[in-house]
């Protein structure tokens, strides 16, 4: 979308029961991998099932300009004939991520890892986004910014280099983002690049490197963390990607059935990486009603079909260990807490300050401005279920595609309706969402 898109207001009025089976697109994480594997590996990869939302679009284009041939052949079906680890090219313009925090990291990686320089820029939302805990490792295996804006952010200029150092990096916070990168910048070191994680987190780029042929070994570290060796200049093989079902996205028609009473659907071909199914295993705590109807292995993840049906909710405690499962959830995961029965405690969310938005801000905001009880002390929030929950509007998204999401489906359930301010994020992650909840019944619309 454009950076300056005027806003588009979007409102969801309160709905009967939700019934149906959906699919939601595939997962995000996975796409922008499935780019830049194919990038970095010999061959023509192939992938099927590819979020075609603006985020992984802006990562394929950066694929592009560093190399790549791309082609799409049908919805969700692309190829990506790729030049190898250690023979990318030079980028002739910036590298424009848009709001794609998640590519725009994982690409500095790239770069960092090759003796070229690339421009990394965004939208207004992606400027604002803190990279100094990205690039501080990347400039000890070599690499140097020459170009930034106040505060490590974008735009900022990346130079490379061909020959990385190998280090031992223990992660200062948990996050996949600072992992992967660090790794796609070890890819091409002449060395052995170990990573420690105190609290594992998503492991898609491990599991993406060894289906490519990379020397990549994990194992237990600590209580909770990992520890990952990759041993350096491999020669990727190129090779089929099946990409599951998103449950970042899967997480909105899941909550909304759960909070419209009398709803019933079913969500097909969802990832169960245990590493991504916080938000499951805390809505099951909270009592839903939810039924694993099949569980299978799909393109190296294991995959499940949910029967989700409309439940009486109770307040639970979320442990802050438990965030990195569920980090991109927790927005829908308080608004199914405003329906609940009791308290629902959410800790140790300081991660939520450096998002698309200050989504921890946003979504106590949000919550207030729809009738909610919500009370932030330090990282945490804090949510007071009712059984009614007036709702209201207009509530500011801050051109967060997550939080305008969760509150369209707030006001399913609310006994008036919840406008947002602005529904044009949406399609960074999940084009169809609005034509995919009004076929299972929802009232949303302008």
């Amino acid at each position: 979308m454009s950076h300056s898109a005027a806003p588009t207001p979007l409102t969801a009025r309160p709905s009967g029961p939700l019934k149906g089976r959906v699919r939601v697109p595939g997962d995000k994480s996975i796409s922008h991998r499935a780019m830049i594997f194919g990038l970095l590996s010999v061959g023509e990869t192939q992938v099927e099932g590819l979020l075609e939302g603006e985020d992984v679009l802006a990562t394929g284009r950066a694929c592009a300009a560093l190399g790549a041939k791309i082609q799409r052949h049908g919805e969700g079906s692309w190829t990506v004939s790729g030049v190898g680890v250690g023979s990318l090219l030079e980028p002739r313009e910036p590298l424009d991520f848009g709001n794609a925090g998640t590519g725009s990291r994982l690409m500095m990686g790239v770069v960092a890892g090759h003796g070229i320089s690339a421009t990394f820029d965004g939208d207004a939302s992606l400027r604002k986004r803190p990279m100094r805990r990205v690039l501080d490792p990347l400039v000890r295996m070599g690499a140097e910014v020459t170009v930034q804006a106040e505060g490590g952010r974008l735009p900022l200029t990346l130079r490379g280099t061909q020959d990385p150092l190998p280090i031992s990096y223990e992660t200062p916070v948990p996050s996949a983002q600072v992992k992967s990168a660090v790794l796609l910048a070890a890819l091409n070191s002449p060395g052995r690049t170990t990573v420690i994680e105190r609290e594992a987190t998503r492991d898609h780029t491990e599991k993406m490197m060894a289906h490519f042929g990379a020397d990549i070994e994990v194992t237990p570290s600590g209580e909770h963390g990992r520890r990952i060796v990759l041993g350096g200049r491999p020669e990727l093989r190129a090779s089929r990607i099946v990409v599951p079902a998103d449950p970042s996205s899967a997480a909105f028609p899941l909550v909304a059935a759960l909070i419209v009473p009398g709803s019933d659907v079913v969500i097909e071909g969802m990832m169960d990486n245990p590493l991504r199914t916080g938000l499951l295993t805390t809505l099951l705590e909270m009592g839903a009603d939810i039924e694993v109807l099949d569980r299978r292995s799909e393109g190296g993840e294991d995959v499940v079909d949910l029967r989700v049906r409309g439940s009486e909710l109770h307040g639970v405690d979320v442990p802050p260990e438990r965030a990195p499962s569920m980090i991109d959830e927790y927005p829908v995961l308080a608004v199914a807490a405003s329906f609940a029965r009791g308290t629902t405690r959410m800790k140790g969310l300081a991660e939520l300050r450096v998002k698309e938005s200050d989504r921890l801000a946003a979504i106590a905001d949000g919550l207030l401005v729809c009738g909610a009880d919500a009370v932030i002390s330090g990282d945490d929030l804090t949510v007071e279920g009712r059984t009614r929950v007036t709702g209201g509007g207009p509530v500011a998204t801050h051109l967060d595609h997550r939080i305008a999401m969760s509150f369209l489906v707030m006001g399913l359930a609310t006994e008036d309706p919840v406008t947002i301010d602005d529904a044009n994020m949406i399609a960074t992650s999940f084009p169809a969402f609005t034509g995919l909840m009004t076929g299972l019944g929802a009232k949303i619309g302008a």
